[in-house]
């Protein structure tokens, strides 16, 4: 999805599209890596010097809201996001060095049956996140 798609979204929402808040949805759109709020900060400032913070996390929130972000879970917390993919797609993440690839994984429906009959849960979604090592990491 192209950039000024995610920056008409983000404006239909009430958002000013200031260059600090373009510089942000720069930065995660075009990202292969997952990101805290402190480095897409530091990246974004190389574009607008006078980002804040506080813009950074307001910023992912609404991005977040909208669905073009989603929030990956990482050992030292939950600060982390990612471009959200596209239909039904399950993370891989690199532990070291962040890259996210996004992969189809419709084929567990007999796993969530399983569950579900063991539980008694009514299983409603989920959410798949796998660790390991890159190409280039390992």
């Amino acid at each position: 999805m192209p950039i000024d798609s995610w920056l008409t979204q983000l404006q239909s929402t009430g958002c000013r599209l200031t260059g600090a808040r373009r510089a942000v949805v720069e930065v995660m759109e075009s990202s292969p890596r997952a990101m805290t709020p402190v480095k897409v900060y530091d990246a974004a400032r190389k574009q607008d010097p006078r980002l804040g913070l506080v813009t950074v996390y307001r910023t992912l929130e609404k991005l977040e809201e909208l669905g073009l972000i989603q929030r990956v879970h990482q050992e030292q917390g939950c600060q982390a996001f990612l471009r959200a993919g596209q239909g039904h797609q399950h993370i891989l993440l690199c532990g070291r060095c962040g890259r996210a690839v996004l992969f189809e994984g419709d084929d567990l429906a007999a796993l969530f049956s399983k569950v579900a009959d063991q539980t008694g849960f009514e299983i409603k979604e989920h959410w798949l996140q796998l660790y390991g090592l890159c190409v280039e990491c390992k």
